[in-house]
């Protein structure tokens, strides 16, 4: 008897420690959950996962699968409690046990407009298709399969309609060096197709290329043309992108890096294409860009310098150098944070308001003890003026100002592809939550 009482008196512990447990959880997924709906963070900027409450049971399988911290638990079912956060690759609907998650674009508040596709991933436009996430697929494996299936689909358009006319450069142009485009490359050399690959950035990788330091990028197997079958699962960000390279530099893969597209217009049976380069000729084109778009600039003297760049890739190039910040979002105010811990680096963090909004409370707070000790000089209400050979200049609510400069980081976000997608012709449908 008084071992009944015993094991007894153990269940009793062992079920008020998971009670105790799950509440504290549960407050503290709330607390995040408030926090994003404060900071104007609650809607998601991409695709994402939404939970069926009918068929969640509260297994907190995708929660460990998150390593974003995106998702929490109220109320003992799964909730999206952090969607900026949410990098949309798909690890916690992979991860639940009865399929309770479909991964999503758009809310019911927040429409995102995604363009009208065939199966084969062609446009209302002939000739012209669309892979990966400017087409409503941000998973890395999905993604890159359509690439593959697109450039499959013009194969085959270009055997019906002949070889491309001498006035094509090329039988198609794929924009775009992240998982879609990589893996439509290498179809069209696998096709032998007179390719032409362009990337706007000076690297491969697309969004991969800028998640944090050690994401998980990836968590399934991806099946390439030349190459085989990618047999990740849950991979970091490096890892992947070393990956990726190693394939570019075996297959000899072409790609024109640091080449943007302008424009885009058909002419005859093909497409004029206009990029930051020149202007280019094909049969057929294949957008595999992102939702990200073409960061926007500052339109100042000097920007085009090479001290100007629009993202923080790795801090610990900028040791021991003055650097700007442009951009009062969270990019911008994470890029400032992040180099204010490398050695030597002296950081300015401009915003032309008054006020930072619609950010994580976590960084206005990191950032706010930064300036506090000296780490980080922020300036409100400012706006670059010039960039100049050792120096910034800024207007500033004291009159201009002239400082001490050697690289200047641009965060003012991007212009989505869709008004020159529009131009052309494509059709869009919003999509509100589908």
């Amino acid at each position: 008897m008084d071992l009944l009482w015993l094991y007894a008196a153990l269940m009793a512990l062992a079920w008020a420690a998971y009670l105790w447990r799950r509440r504290h959880v549960d407050r503290r997924s709330r607390a995040q959950l408030q926090q994003s709906i404060e900071a104007g963070l609650a809607e998601p900027p991409s695709l994402h996962p939404v939970v069926d409450p009918r068929r969640c049971l509260g297994s907190a399988s995708c929660i460990a699968a998150c390593p974003e911290g995106a998702l929490g638990m109220v109320g003992g079912k799964a909730a999206l409690i952090n969607a900026s956060a949410c990098i949309g690759h798909g690890a916690c609907a992979a991860a639940c046990p009865l399929d309770a998650i479909r991964l999503v674009f758009g809310t019911e508040r927040r429409g995102i407009e995604i363009p009208r596709l065939s199966p084969e991933f062609e446009t209302n436009v002939p000739g012209l298709f669309i892979a990966g996430e400017l087409g409503g697929m941000g998973l890395i494996r999905k993604a890159a399969e359509q690439g593959r299936q697109a450039m499959e689909a013009i194969r085959r358009r270009g055997k019906v309609a002949g070889r491309g006319a001498a006035g094509d450069e090329h039988d198609v142009l794929i924009v775009g060096c992240g998982p879609a485009g990589l893996s439509a490359g290498l179809a069209a050399m696998e096709h032998k197709l007179r390719y032409l690959l362009i990337e706007q950035e000076p690297s491969l990788g697309g969004a991969v290329f800028h998640y944090p330091r050690h994401k998980v990028a990836m968590t399934a197997p991806v099946k390439l043309a030349l190459v085989g079958t990618m047999r990740f699962t849950d991979v970091r960000k490096e890892k992947l992108l070393e990956f990726w390279q190693g394939v570019v530099a075996r297959t000899r893969l072409a790609i024109r890096f640091n080449e943007g597209m302008l424009g885009l217009a058909r002419e005859g049976d093909g497409f004029v294409v206009t990029t930051t380069r020149g202007t280019h000729r094909a049969r057929s084109v294949l957008l595999a860009m992102g939702r990200r778009g073409t960061p926007r600039k500052l339109e100042v003297p000097g920007e085009d310098g090479p001290q100007v760049v629009y993202r923080l890739v790795d801090p610990a190039q900028y040791d021991g150098q003055a650097v700007l910040v442009v951009g009062g979002g969270d990019s911008a105010l994470e890029a400032a944070i992040a180099l204010a811990e490398r050695p030597g680096t002296t950081v300015t963090l401009s915003y032309r308001s008054a006020a930072f909004s619609r950010v994580k409370a976590r960084n206005r707070d990191t950032l706010a003890a930064l300036q506090a000790s000296g780490r980080v000089a922020v300036m409100l209400e400012s706006q670059v003026l010039a960039v100049e050979s050792g120096r910034v200049r800024l207007q500033t609510t004291q009159g201009e100002q002239a400082l001490a400069n050697d690289a200047v980081i641009v965060c003012v976000g991007g212009q989505l592809p869709i008004a020159l997608l529009q131009k052309a012709g494509v059709a869009f449908d919003t999509h509100h939550g589908a």
